[in-house]
């Protein structure tokens, strides 16, 4: 099996960095500079680009917004309208998937990456690599990270400023670092919108 196909597939992996396909990070990392200098009301432009570096992308308008940054972008799957906000990261080595309606604060790392917990195998550059998965209707506060191997439940809220280590179930408010689930999201969570008038 080749390192492409480890990287596609859905187990966790540990891999030499020399193995790793390194000249398509050179190429997702010019389409995130082209990306990235792109004067912000020239959308159509961006669309094309980042349809270019993404593995998948719903149809119609993508809600990605500048800067972004990513290590390959063909394991990122988008898989409805999901809004990613500025500044964010993601070290995609495993595949990272997306479900609809999922919002994305400004400063998030979803980060599959990883290096070897033995300092000799650092050394030698070992890295490891697990995927993340992001149910649909999802909202991740800004500057959380999200590390490799987690699941997160539809519908969750993940706290600002949390580290998701560990899965997370759908439904529920969780937050901290590390991330733990702090209770369900109910009826008591609606709001009452304020709808201006007329005049």
């Amino acid at each position: 099996m080749n390192a492409m196909d480890i990287m596609r597939g859905p187990e966790p992996f540990a891999i030499n960095y020399q193995d790793m396909p390194n000249e398509l990070q050179l190429r997702a990392q010019r389409l995130c500079w082209r990306f990235n200098q792109l004067d912000p009301a020239d959308t159509d432009a961006a669309q094309e680009v980042l349809r270019e570096l993404l593995g998948t992308c719903p149809p119609g308008r993508l809600g990605v917004k500048q800067p972004f940054r990513c290590d390959y972008g063909f394991n990122i799957h988008l898989h409805g309208y999901v809004l990613v906000n500025y500044n964010c990261t993601f070290l995609d080595t495993s595949p990272i998937n997306i479900g609809a309606g999922t919002l994305i604060a400004p400063g998030c790392v979803l980060a599959c990456a990883g290096h070897a917990l033995h300092p000799e195998q650092r050394a030698e550059g070992i890295q490891t690599s697990a995927p993340i998965t992001i149910g649909k209707g999802v909202w991740i506060g800004a500057n959380a990270v999200v590390c490799g191997g987690v699941t997160i439940g539809d519908g969750s809220v993940i706290g600002a400023g949390s580290v998701v280590t560990r899965d997370v179930p759908a439904g529920v408010v969780a937050a901290g670092a590390p991330c733990r689930v702090l209770r369900p999201i109910g009826e008591g969570d609606r709001v009452a919108p304020l709808v201006p008038d007329a005049s």
